[in-house]
Order: C-alpha cells, then sequence, then structure tokens
C-alpha cells in the first residue's frame, strides 16, 4: 500500500511539472480553439461545425428551399412629356424627348410551366418586364392577366428547370407562427427577414376592394411587394403586398394576400382570362348599435343589410334591408369583409343558402347569385 501512494504521488508531481512548464513556455497550448493569425495574435476560433448542420433554430433551410423561385422584376414604361407636342416649350427648352420610368418588384415562381405571381400595382402599365432569377438568368415576361381586386397579377416566362416554390396552407395559419419575407427591398438583391405573423384577417385598410390580409412583422420594404411570405419550412403562405409606413420603410406592420386567395386568382386567369366572382346586388354595412337601434334589431352578429338592388339577385330572393346576414352557405360571417369574400367565392347560376337574423325570428334565402361587375379602375394619384 505504501508503495501504491509514493507512485501516485510520483505520478502527480511529473503531471503538475509538466503541466506547470507548458503554462509558462506555451500558455497557448492549454486555450480551446486557440490559433496563430498570421500577425502572430493568439485568437480564439469555435471549432468547424459539420457543413450539414444549421445553427440551432437557423431558418436558413427554408430559406434556402423558397428563395430560388422568388424572382426579381423590372419594370419600364415609356414617359410623355405633357408638352412633348408644344412648339413654344421646345423654342425655350429643346426638344426634352421623353424618358423612360423604372420600376423594381419581386415575383414568385409557381409552376414549371413558368407562371409568376406578382403584385398588379408592380407591373400596372408597364410596357417592358424583365425577371431576374437568382441564377443570374434573365426573361422577358408576359402578362397572362391581372386582378386589381385583390392586386394581383400572373405573369409567364419561357425558361426551362426553373425552380418553383411549394404552395402551403394560409388558411390553419395561427397569430405568433414564424414566417420569412424573401423579395428585393429597394433593387439592392434578394433579401430575408424573419418575424412573426402579427393578425390575421386584417382588412378595411383601403387598398384592395377584396381585403383579407396577414399581417407581419417582418421587414417588407419597397421593392418587396410581389415576394414571398413562406413559413419555417420554405412553403409559401402569402404574397406580400404593402406596408403601414410613416418614413417609406419598414416600422414592423406590412401585409400580404394569402396564398388561399392567390391561388383562386390564378387558376381564374389561367383557365377563363379573369376571375369570375359572385355577386347578389346588396350594400352591407357593419352592424353598429345605432344602425341596429335603427332597423329594430337586437342581435350584435352578423352584418346588416341597408340596400338591396331593385331586380338583383337578393331582391329576386327575398332579401329586405335591415336583415342581418350571419352565414353564407357554410361560413359565419362576422363582417363586411367576410361577406364580400364569401358572396365573391360563389359560383355565378349556382344556388347558396343565406342565413339571417330577420326582426326576433331567424330566417333563410336562397339566392342565384349573378356575375360581379367589373370594379372601376381608381385613379392613379
Amino acid at each position: 500500500m505504501k508503495r501504491f501512494w509514493l507512485l501516485f504521488s510520483q505520478v502527480v508531481t511529473v503531471l503538475l511539472a509538466a503541466y506547470f512548464v507548458v503554462a509558462t513556455l506555451q500558455p497557448g497550448w492549454l486555450q480551446r480553439g486557440t490559433s496563430r493569425s498570421s500577425a502572430g495574435i493568439n485568437l480564439i476560433e469555435a471549432p468547424p461545425a459539420p457543413r450539414s448542420e444549421s445553427a440551432p433554430d437557423s431558418l436558413s433551410a427554408a430559406a434556402r428551399k423558397a428563395s430560388p423561385a422568388v424572382v426579381s422584376i423590372n419594370t419600364s414604361k415609356a414617359a410623355q412629356s405633357p408638352r412633348i407636342n408644344d412648339p413654344w416649350f421646345e423654342f425655350f427648352f429643346g426638344d426634352q424627348g421623353s424618358q423612360a420610368q423604372v420600376g423594381l418588384g419581386s415575383g414568385v415562381i409557381v409552376s414549371p410551366d413558368g407562371f409568376i405571381l406578382t403584385n398588379n400595382h408592380v407591373v400596372e402599365g408597364a410596357d417592358e418586364i424583365e425577371v431576374t432569377l437568382t441564377d443570374s438568368r434573365h426573361a422577358k415576361a408576359k402578362v397572362i392577366g391581372t386582378d386589381p381586386d385583390t392586386d394581383l397579377a400572373i405573369l409567364k416566362i419561357d425558361l426551362e428547370k426553373l425552380p418553383v416554390i411549394v404552395l402551403g396552407d394560409s388558411d390553419h395559419l395561427a397569430v405568433g407562427d414564424r414566417v420569412l419575407a424573401i423579395g428585393n427591398p429597394f433593387g439592392v438583391g434578394q433579401t430575408v427577414t424573419s418575424g412573426i405573423v402579427s393578425a390575421l384577417g386584417r382588412s378595411q385598410l383601403g387598398i384592395n376592394t377584396f381585403e383579407n390580409f396577414i399581417q407581419t412583422d417582418a421587414a417588407i420594404n419597397p421593392g418587396n411587394s410581389g415576394g414571398a411570405l413562406v413559413d419555417v419550412h420554405g412553403n409559401l403562405l402569402g404574397i406580400n403586398t404593402a406596408i403601414y409606413s410613416r418614413s417609406g420603410g419598414s416600422m414592423g406592420i406590412g401585409f400580404a394576400i394569402p396564398v388561399s386567395v392567390a391561388r383562386l386568382v390564378l387558376d381564374g386567369i389561367v383557365k377563363d382570362g379573369q376571375v369570375t366572382r359572385g355577386w347578389i346586388g346588396a350594400e352591407p354595412n357593419e352592424l353598429s348599435p345605432e344602425l341596429a337601434e335603427t332597423f329594430g334589431v337586437k342581435t350584435s352578429e352578423g352584418v346588416i343589410i341597408t340596400g338591396v338592388l331593385q331586380n338583383g339577385p337578393a331582391a329576386q330572393a327575398g332579401l329586405r334591408p335591415g336583415d342581418i346576414i350571419v352565414q353564407v352557405d357554410d361560413k359565419p360571417i362576422r363582417n363586411v369583409s367576410e361577406l364580400l369574400t364569401a358572396v365573391a367565392a360563389l359560383k355565378p347560376g349556382v344556388e347558396a343558402i343565406f342565413k339571417l337574423q330577420r326582426g326576433d325570428q331567424n330566417a333563410e334565402v336562397k339566392i342565384i347569385p349573378g356575375k360581379r361587375p367589373p370594379t372601376p379602375r381608381r385613379t392613379q394619384r
């Protein structure tokens, strides 16, 4: 036993002596990850991570999956001087000619056939549209159709082996879900920003006729319009379309059109050349306490009808001013935006059931919707 302790003490003494020598002459050897730079400076570096691994909670996989399908859109429009044919203006100032107006935006490739979703305001009035992919390929784009009511447009390019985004499920989004916004802000090149879903079903913003926006705090800036809002798996949830800003840059309030809406527009334009929507010829309003008192209704849910077009589908079915619409087919109605969306989704000529609150009684009318007339074009300012 005495011999064992003597051997142990000698080993410990030797190890301590070796540690002391190394700590004195080469202290860098004892620092994990230490390396020496070309200038002779001792630096501490993290061990190299395997190439296949991402940092914890990284969204790089989603970005890598979705980014190739997000394109940059450059538009040009010939601008005519209002005095281009004025001889006095030309005499004093010479022939000013015309200078083309250029615009920047983004788009999303949704089909191997070359169909691209973007915003209508990105391409509206453009004489030429050029699409640039992330692999630096360029192509002239053709406008297949536009839908100003949702601010969506469908473009098409003729290129082979196109990257295509995977469509996600925007109907099952929840506030707090993490999302990425991908686009070409300010023309600096493709950029990915992250955030969460801040709200759902945003409406009454005065942006589009049909508003059902996803609100997000992921940074969206000018040039992001038409780009992709994707989930943590890289699947498309919406088309970025607008921001609320007092400075012109992101303030954490951005809006995207749900992919469920975009898909209906895509199918309608490609199949029929336009989006066909239902129409019943009634004027809806939010159910305020004042309107409820005026029409003598006691419910606080639904949308009140304040006017019915003579000989329109609603009038022919027996809908009256003062009726409260609470459900269209199987969809509950809580506000005017939901009613407009539900009616627009109806197929013209196919009967739909509207459940009502009429006075103190529940009622039901069967309306055969017509085709919604085109929305008058708004004057550009």
